[in-house]
C-alpha cells in the first residue's frame, strides 16, 4: 500500500521554541500542511513513540542537544527499540562537530542539516524533507 506524503507526520524533537517555530514557519511557508508533533527532548519523544501517541508513517527531526536525554542517547534508544527500530530519522542541529555527525549516521540517519542556515538555505531543507516523504515508500 503507497503512503500519501499528505499521511505523513513529523515528529519534532526540539527544546527550543524559537528554533521549533522556525521549523514550523517554514513548513507553513512552502504550504506542507503535514501534521507536526513536538516533543521537548529525547525521553518525551520515546514516552510518545511507544505509546503511539504519534501516527504512522512518520519522520523524526532531530535535535542533538537537549536536556534530560539528546540526540545521540535517543538515536541509541531508538534503534535499540524493535518496534521504533525502523523509524526514519533527521539531525537538525547546531553541531558542526565531526563526531557527533558520525555518531549520529552509526544510528542509521536519513541526513544531517545544521541549524543556523536561514533564509533560504533553510527552506531548501524544508523541501528537501517535503520531497523525501513524496518519492520515498514509508511503513505503516
Amino acid at each position: 500500500m503507497k503512503t500519501n506524503s499528505k499521511d505523513v507526520t513529523l515528529l519534532l524533537v526540539e527544546d527550543d521554541d524559537i528554533d521549533a517555530m522556525t521549523i514550523e514557519r517554514g513548513f507553513l511557508k512552502q504550504r506542507i500542511a503535514n501534521p507536526i508533533v513536538r516533543a521537548y527532548d529525547g525521553i518525551e519523544a520515546l514516552e510518545l513513540l511507544r505509546s503511539n501517541k504519534v501516527s504512522r508513517p512518520l519522520i523524526i527531526l532531530l535535535d542533538l542537544q537537549m536536556p534530560r536525554m539528546g540526540g545521540i542517547e535517543f538515536l541509541k534508544q531508538l534503534r535499540a527499540d524493535e518496534t521504533l527500530s525502523d523509524l526514519v530519522v533527521f539531525v537538525l542541529t547546531t553541531s558542526k562537530s565531526e563526531e557527533d555527525m558520525l555518531s549520529s549516521y552509526k544510528q542509521h540517519i536519513a541526513g544531517y542539516f545544521i541549524k543556523g542556515d536561514s533564509g533560504e538555505k533553510f527552506l531548501d531543507i524544508v523541501n528537501v524533507l517535503d520531497s523525501y516523504w513524496k518519492i520515498v515508500q514509508l511503513p505503516k
